[in-house]
């Protein structure tokens, strides 16, 4: 069959490391192997279901045929209730027009960057972190890459990101982070704001601003004394210049329900809602008008939460104890104490060890390798987010987690590790 070409864009866009992993794992299990998949930043349905108010309320605007198109930013009503939601909860006022609904937060992310970012713009961004690279690719942007190191928990830092604020165009952020499930401290995120806020100041009046995108979807998935903090809180100025990324997905593990929002200076959520408009890539209208009811409905979203979060966090905790025993009996693994989100961000170092088969480990893709074939552990490298191919960090997603089956794992690690030699 003769090649065809296609546009550059589509023949240079890079695939997804993950959904690579993915197939692996799919292969063994088609095989009959039992896998600790923990690769998934998504939810077992059965272990961690949507609220059941909201399930209610959206078989109900079905049956009362909310089955059409909802307008361009989405319906007055939920934007109304978004509104609420925000600021009972976050302290942050924004109006109707100051609020866009899409499908989930990918096409509100890709709308943002099309409003904003032109061919050969500085796009600044850390690694690891989700999606930025091929954002930035889609824009044809700059990449303006920063490495986080695990003595920041893998946030990026004020001084590292402000030799790059010259010319960019947008710094993109995302607190609770995935894939690290960690969160930025208060004095970092002042620092960062100051910054952004000095650079605009510094632009004169026909040039472009810096704007700051701040995905916060993780944002209510908090644990211990982990405190979200979001920019415009903190520097009311900042309002002029941030995008906020939010909605149900990982909220309510409503990841499919796909109904996700913006918020933003008026004249930019009106681009994004033109973009948006001609990919079609509006939140159903059916579960439109279900979570502009169940938002409202306090108590019960408290109720959820209470709930919800400590079934995550028990088992990032537990997860998190099981790794600093094996660190404690001197295996070369580690973890960051659980913050936020569904994520636990482990180290696992066995470069250059040997199998039992006599095989030497000779880089970390051999090591992940090792792992889901004799461990049965399936967890996503920091490489598949942007980090260096040495980094030996990982995410493992607790989002399908069974609550019986970690003990079991632990174990099976354990002698998977046993069975290596230096």
């Amino acid at each position: 069959m003769p090649s065809q070409k296609l546009s550059q864009l589509a023949e240079t866009l890079i695939g997804s490391e993950i959904v690579k992993l993915g197939a692996d794992i799919k292969a063994k299990m088609l095989q009959g192997e039992k896998i600790y998949n923990f690769t998934i930043g998504d939810f077992d349905s059965a272990i961690f279901p949507i609220p059941k108010e909201l399930e209610n309320e959206i078989v109900n605007a079905y049956r009362n045929l909310h089955t059409t198109y909802p307008p361009a930013d989405g319906i007055l009503e939920l934007r109304t209730a978004v509104g609420s939601f925000i600021q009972n909860r976050e302290g942050l006022q924004y109006n109707n027009n100051e609020i866009l609904i899409a499908a989930g937060g990918r096409p509100l992310i890709y709308a943002a960057y099309r409003a904003i970012v032109d061919k050969g713009e500085k796009v600044i961004y850390a690694v690891p972190s989700w999606n930025n690279n091929h954002y930035v690719h889609f824009t044809e942007g700059q990449h303006i890459v920063i490495e986080s190191k695990k003595e920041n928990n893998f946030m990026p830092a004020a001084e590292e990101i402000k030799p790059h604020l010259k010319g960019a165009s947008l710094l993109a952020l995302c607190s609770p982070l995935n894939p690290t499930g960690t969160t930025f401290s208060k004095d970092e995120l002042e620092a960062i704001c100051d910054m952004v806020i000095e650079e605009n100041t510094q632009r004169g009046a026909d040039e472009k601003k810096l704007y700051l995108l701040y995905d916060q979807i993780y944002w209510t998935l908090t644990y211990g004394d982990t405190i979200h903090y979001n920019p415009v809180s903190l520097r009311p100025a900042m309002k002029e210049y941030t995008i906020f990324i939010d909605g149900i997905s990982k909220a309510f593990a409503a990841t499919g329900v796909r109904v996700g929002w913006a918020l933003g200076p008026e004249v930019l959520i009106n681009k994004m809602k033109a973009i948006n408009s001609h990919l079609g890539a509006w939140a159903p209208m059916a579960e439109q008008n279900a979570t502009a009811i169940y938002l409202l409905q306090t108590n019960e979203v408290d109720a959820y939460f209470n709930h919800f979060k400590s079934e995550i966090a028990e088992r990032l905790q537990r997860i998190y104890e099981g790794f600093q025993q094996l660190k404690k009996e001197g295996f070369t693994v580690d973890a960051i104490a659980p913050q936020a989100a569904i994520y636990l961000t482990i180290q696992i170092d066995l470069v250059d060890k040997t199998t039992a088969a006599g095989k030497a480990l000779t880089d970390q893709a051999e090591v992940t390798a090792y792992l889901l074939d004799e461990a049965k552990l399936a967890i996503v490298p920091f490489t598949a987010f942007g980090a260096s191919a040495k980094s030996n960090w990982y995410r493992l997603s607790v989002g399908t987690c069974k609550k019986d089956e970690i003990d079991e794992m632990l174990k099976k690690l354990k002698a998977a590790l046993q069975k290596l030699s230096k």
